[in-house]
């Protein structure tokens, strides 16, 4: 499973997470720009207080490195600074590295480099990272293959609200994967994913093999249609912050 696109987006720090900067208010001007697409000034501001050694403009400057913001896209600059951020502590940027670790973006792919960041990160709560490590867990990706401890982390993650955890939760339910088979259940999870506007399930719904009865599937993909055409839509945007 690809993530790197979610992991990247969880990396931008907004200005709640500026707290901890010494130089909160020039972040706070270059996220604006950034949020606005004036990239070149977010990245005029950000650069020199990377190489200075502020974490967060570390994390934001490998952000728009792997997105091509104000600057050629390149992952080997991403991963330079987000290693710098994750080293310091900054939670999204281990999170993001780790994902350029499992599939290999700008690194060297190695599953136990990704599992040692995704674990650093998950310890601390950030949901990205838990859902990433438990999907680790879940496809056998570096550990051996493990539902309990795949269903512990992913847990984690959809109570704190993260939607990819709250399908996978469900998907688990609806199975029987790591937990008693319960429809009631996986049409809960399901239920919060589609709140949130999770438009990748519909196409997910649509291709993967149906090894098991129907019905939560039938009426995720009602739920998902109703919330589309709703008063909520969730967009998975480079909008979102988490430290």
């Amino acid at each position: 499973m690809n993530r790197t696109f979610k992991a990247a987006v969880a990396a931008l720090i907004v200005a709640v997470g500026f707290a901890g900067s010494v130089v909160a208010g020039p972040l706070e001007d270059a996220d604006a720009a950034y949020d606005r697409g004036d990239y070149a000034t977010a990245k005029r501001i950000i650069e020199p207080l990377a190489a200075q050694g502020d974490r967060f403009a570390q994390s934001h400057l490998g952000l728009m490195y792997y997105f091509g913001k104000g600057t050629p896209r390149s992952y080997a600059e991403a991963a330079k600074w987000y290693r710098k951020a994750a080293e310091q502590g900054v939670y999204a940027a281990q999170s993001a590295l780790g994902n350029m670790y499992e599939n290999g973006d700008g690194v060297p792919q190695s599953y136990a480099e990704a599992l040692k960041w995704y674990r650093q990160a998950a310890a601390h709560d950030d949901l990205t990272a838990q859902f990433f490590l438990g999907y680790m867990y879940y496809r056998g990706k570096g550990v051996p293959q493990s539902y309990a401890e795949a269903l512990k982390w992913i847990r984690m993650a959809a109570e704190q609200g993260d939607a990819d955890a709250q399908f996978r939760l469900g998907y688990m339910h609806d199975l029987g994967e790591g937990v008693p088979q319960s429809y009631a259940e996986a049409l809960k999870w399901y239920r919060k994913a589609a709140e949130q506007g999770f438009a990748s399930a519909q196409e997910n719904l649509a291709h993967r093999r149906r090894r098991g009865p129907d019905r939560c599937w039938v009426c995720f993909i009602s739920i998902l249609t109703a919330a589309k055409s709703g008063a909520r839509s969730s967009n998975l945007t480079e909008s979102e912050g988490r430290s």
